[in-house]
């Protein structure tokens, strides 16, 4: 029989396994925030719990998150990409077990930081691996991570919806699965790629902060994060909805999340250009923010809060771009610096909402939240030459 040879470039279009299992940990990852989000009402009346105190649960997780953000790109260059991203996922799960087994507020909120500081850990070298061991372009990469994400934020409620309409324990322990699926699945596809970086210091990360674009875009992105997680981690306690239909809303949110930030900046950033499209979303969303805080009918909040999805998976792909191509730092030191703030704002919001509710009524916290995007855009005009001459030199 004549020997037929093999097709030279077999699965050229199929991503590399490391790059589909860290996908994969990817979307999990971030399911584990959304998870939270249908069941926060219901841990509040479960446990007696102001929104201040229910808050906590995503402050406390996203606080922790930030700093070790100062941390995980340094021991990224010393115990490499693979090591640290299972050293995050191990850590999650035996975090997210812990919450489940919680039997009050603070205990909660305690291990939901453990939860934190593994997820930082994942999530501050993942995109360093997708786009390390990427056969396409570094866009190519970019769109992968935030499709993932996108779907982890979009899947996490609607799993948090279903399985806390049983118990508020049952989301925690079904992210423990399938967050020890991805270990598994990182632990046999993910390598590390060629050559580690240099070992770096905790000193070079507070020094990437000194660099001017790397501030200006971590203090954008810090003034969008908060607007953000005003809408993820706060809006539930607002819109005094069921676990199930809580997630079915968050399912709708985040899907216009993973669309927009896949297909909508593909088709639209070269036309516009990332900083010019990058502002004119972030002025739709602060009127957003405005709406939500004006109208009263809770069907309308609804869509206002489910359109926002739309021009949140804008600006996260945007971010991503930006934190990858205006700084001349490597991708770990970068991304930590960047995340470092970006997070803080994130972990600011919540707490920060629910004590602002108590104090001036339910919807005063979306109207902060545009006041600070309004901050955040006027940064970003202001130093848009900058960040498009950065971006014109391509990534570093």
């Amino acid at each position: 029989m004549a020997h037929i040879p093999a097709d030279p470039t077999p699965g050229r279009h199929r991503p590399p396994r490391a790059v589909i299992a860290t996908a994969f940990a990817t979307l999990i990852a971030f399911m584990g925030i959304g998870v939270v989000d249908p069941i926060l009402p219901v841990i509040g009346r479960a446990m007696g719990a102001s929104p201040p105190q229910v808050e906590m649960l995503f402050t406390t997780y996203i606080a922790v998150m930030a700093l070790t953000m100062l941390v995980s790109g340094v021991l990224a260059t010393r115990l490499g990409g693979r090591r640290t991203m299972l050293l995050g996922l191990g850590v999650v799960v035996v975090f997210s077990t812990l919450s489940g087994l919680s039997n009050g507020i603070p205990m909660l909120a305690t291990v939901r930081g453990g939860w934190g500081f593994g997820n930082a850990m994942f999530t501050s070298t993942a995109l360093s691996i997708i786009v390390g061991a990427s056969a396409g372009t570094v866009a190519q990469a970019i769109t992968l991570y935030e499709a993932a994400l996108g779907l982890g934020i979009a899947s996490g409620p609607l799993l948090g919806g279903f399985l806390g309409s049983i118990s508020w324990r049952d989301p925690f322990f079904g992210t423990a699965v399938l967050m020890a699926a991805a270990f598994t699945a990182t632990y046999l596809s993910v390598r590390d790629l060629g050559r580690r970086e240099d070992p770096r210091g905790f000193a070079d990360m507070l020094g990437a902060l000194k660099h001017r674009l790397v501030l200006v875009n971590a203090l954008v992105g810090l003034s969008y994060s908060y607007g953000f997680f005003t809408i993820l981690a706060y809006s539930p306690l607002a819109l005094h909805l069921g676990a199930v239909t809580l997630g079915v809303t968050y399912f709708a949110w985040g899907a216009l999340v993973a669309v927009s930030s896949v297909w909508v900046v593909n088709v639209l950033r070269d036309r516009w250009g990332p900083t010019r499209m990058l502002t004119g979303d972030l002025v739709c969303l602060m009127a957003l923010f405005a709406a939500v805080g004006l109208v009263r009918p809770t069907g309308a909040v609804v869509a206002l809060i489910v359109a926002s999805g739309f021009f949140c998976g804008i600006a996260n792909a945007l971010f991503t771009t930006l934190a990858i191509e205006v700084s001349p730092f490597s991708r770990s030191i970068s991304s930590g610096a960047y995340n470092f703030l970006r997070w803080s704002g994130a972990a600011l919001a919540p707490v920060a909402s629910g004590a602002l509710a108590v104090a001036a009524g339910t919807r005063a916290p979306f109207f902060l939240a545009a006041l600070i995007l309004l901050g955040g855009t006027a940064v970003l005009i202001r130093e848009r030459p900058r960040l498009d001459a950065a971006m014109a030199c391509g990534p570093r």
